[in-house]
């Protein structure tokens, strides 16, 4: 894949630009180079979104509802092929990465209906001889940065979401995954108008420190880390741009006493062990009432240490690498600082290094038991397969432990009590809640952070509002002749 820099409705190798070898974090293998491009592409970029943007903006909301369907039927002719490219530059096993390649895909057709159901206002008249209109307009260039846990998903949530309001639009992937994200777009740039959709590939600095401040982009729609999302934040305020920001999370896993333990356990696999731990949205801290606290801790420490580590292509792989030396390292200081202040590894702890994982970033599925509060595992994100699991009395204790973080993106409460789990997710101060539901994304529903997590929602109707913005129209009518 030479070609990786689409702007303006061509493909360019990025001449001039730096070209980094890609290796796969599960074999350190080389798969292809990616261009790093710099401020003279980023400005280019812009530039190309801003010309279109008039002509797209005036696209008939049905022609750009098929050319949305148009891209969701060629990701579903072209899963294996993407799936694959997810794996070897990302990491995760082969069956999540088609998972993966569909969710991306039903972004696409979830939007492509909802581009022909944007609609105005008519509010009455105070007065006689005045009409008032409220209209919707795409709020204008776009500007993704997008995160490389979901290499291809992540650009759909945004992207999907920007053509279908009429704005136009420049995706940045992450670093880590460049290849993906030209991989995707082979299926966009087929179904656009040129100009319309962008991509350019390269570092935060220089490439998206260029797009962050260039005066062209209106909007800017990111997902990463909690630092880098304020850094955002701050450049947007100097031109008053508007932002939609998914940043870090803490999830709370809360299990009463009235759970089944053979629901909860696969439950928990999911919800902290798929992609690795590398889910923004994944189990952090998990909170067992103290009566089950002993069996579930028996049955998932047997679950976790039977999970198959391994490179994402090999059959019956379910946990892959880290994505680099540094995500790795971080899991290490985590189970280490923990271990430390007291805590009791159960399960795995460190890294994996034989049967051929010697050159990857591989760290075996861990569960941890009494996890002092204080430990960084409890603090911070840890993204990676460790789950530290901690004992509680009361439901009030559950929630106020729970909501000791800064951040509130995702929470999950699992019972058999419907009034439990309806005081439970009143209480909790997480912008997504999962009763029962380890895995709640969907294209159709809004998702988004509260507190230190971000701003706005991405997915559903309301994931579609972020790219319109309001306009009123007052009309005083004429007197009768």
């Amino acid at each position: 894949m030479d070609q990786q820099l689409f702007i303006a409705g061509r493909w360019e190798s990025g001449t001039g630009s730096q070209v980094v070898t890609v290796r796969s974090p599960a074999s350190g293998e080389a798969i292809g180079t990616a261009v790093m491009a710099g401020p003279e592409a980023a400005r280019r970029a812009v530039a190309a979104a801003e010309k279109a943007g008039p002509l797209w903006r005036d696209t008939p909301p049905r022609r750009r509802s098929e050319a949305l369907e148009a891209i969701a039927r060629w990701i579903g002719e072209h899963v294996e092929e993407l799936a694959r490219w997810i794996t070897r530059e990302e990491g995760k096993p082969l069956p999540e990465a088609r998972g993966e390649v569909r969710y991306t895909a039903s972004f696409f057709r979830f939007y492509a209906g909802e581009a022909e159901r944007i609609t105005g206002e008519i509010p009455p008249s105070p007065e006689p001889g005045r009409s008032l209109y409220l209209y919707r307009e795409p709020i204008g260039v776009t500007l993704a940065i997008t995160p490389w846990n979901y290499p291809m998903a992540m650009i759909a949530r945004k992207l999907a979401a920007a053509l279908a309001a009429g704005c136009t639009v420049v995706v940045k992937p992450a670093e880590e995954t460049p290849l993906c994200a030209a991989a995707l777009f082979q299926g966009v740039a087929a179904a656009l108008p040129p100009g319309v959709a962008n991509l350019v590939t390269g570092l935060p600095d220089p490439l998206g420190e260029a797009l962050i401040h260039d005066p062209g982009v209106r909007k800017i729609t990111f997902t990463g880390s909690t630092q880098v999302g304020r850094h955002i934040l701050h450049a947007a305020a100097d031109r008053v741009a508007s932002v939609s920001l998914e940043l870090g999370g803490n999830a709370p896993f809360i299990v009463m006493d009235d759970a089944d333990v053979a629901e909860v356990v696969p439950a928990i696999l999911r919800c902290k062990y798929r992609n690795a731990g590398q889910i923004c949205v994944a189990l952090n801290r998990l909170y067992v009432q103290r009566r089950l606290h002993d069996p579930l801790a028996k049955a998932l420490a047997e679950a976790v240490a039977s999970l198959k580590v391994g490179d994402g292509l090999e059959e019956g792989t379910v946990i892959g690498p880290m994505i680099n030396q540094a995500a790795l390292e971080k899991v290490e200081a985590h189970v280490s600082d923990a271990t430390a202040r007291g805590a009791r590894l159960l399960v795995g702890g460190r890294r994996l290094a034989e049967g051929g994982l010697d050159h990857g970033f591989f760290y075996a599925p861990s569960l941890l038991t009494h996890v002092p509060e204080g430990a960084r595992m409890l603090t911070e994100e840890t993204f990676g397969p460790v789950a530290p699991l901690m004992a509680f009395d009361t439901e009030e204790e559950a929630i106020e432990r729970a909501n000791r973080t800064p951040y509130g993106l995702a929470a999950y409460v699992f019972t058999r009590d419907l009034g439990r789990a309806e005081r439970l997710t009143r209480a909790l101060a997480f912008g997504m809640v999962g009763v029962n539901d380890p895995v709640p994304s969907l294209a159709e529903v809004a998702i988004g952070g509260m507190k230190e997590s971000g701003l706005g929602r991405e997915g559903g109707r309301q994931g579609l509002d972020e790219f319109l913005e309001w306009k009123y129209v007052s009309v005083r009518h004429p007197a009768a002749p």
